[in-house]
């Protein structure tokens, strides 16, 4: 698969799965106590298998013809147990929504709204990265997350 062609999928799957819909398009997880989304076209899959819930541990596999062709690793949450998680994650899967395929990990470099602000920074390319992603809310941090990736040969 081309790096472009890639990109699409993965953004597409993104939209799909957790920024769409979040826990609820979840499948019967393969590992015992975590969550599972999946999307699917036609002989690439999608798979995001997570821990947690306020802080969360998880990985995105993409595969094709069931082999992995790339992945992403990742770990953050909430950094203030004051917060409405609940409005936290709501603004987190907006900001998702609004993934570009110009750079398919997460969501854009930034994005305001109401009293949140998100913001993604990414070094690297499809084939090796790393990022970091925050929400704030009237400019206090409220969560962070880190992930890390890439091609597999």
């Amino acid at each position: 698969m081309m790096n472009e062609q890639l990109a699409q999928f993965l953004a597409a799957a993104k939209r799909a799965t957790y920024a769409a819909q979040g826990d609820d398009a979840s499948v019967t997880p393969l590992l015992p106590a975590s969550r599972q989304l999946e999307f699917q076209l036609g002989n690439v899959v999608y798979r995001d298998i997570y821990f947690g819930f306020a802080f969360f541990v998880g990985q995105e596999t993409v595969y094709e013809n069931e082999k992995p062709i790339w992945a992403m690793s990742y770990a953050g949450g909430m950094t203030d147990a004051n917060a409405d998680v609940g409005a936290v994650y709501k603004f987190l899967q907006f900001a998702l929504r609004q993934i570009d395929a110009g750079a398919p990990f997460r969501g854009p470099g930034l994005i305001r709204g109401d009293d949140f602000q998100y913001t993604s920074q990414t070094n690297g390319a499809l084939e090796n990265f790393w990022g970091i992603e925050r929400i704030s809310q009237n400019r206090a941090l409220v969560y962070e997350l880190r992930y890390h990736g890439g091609k597999i040969q």
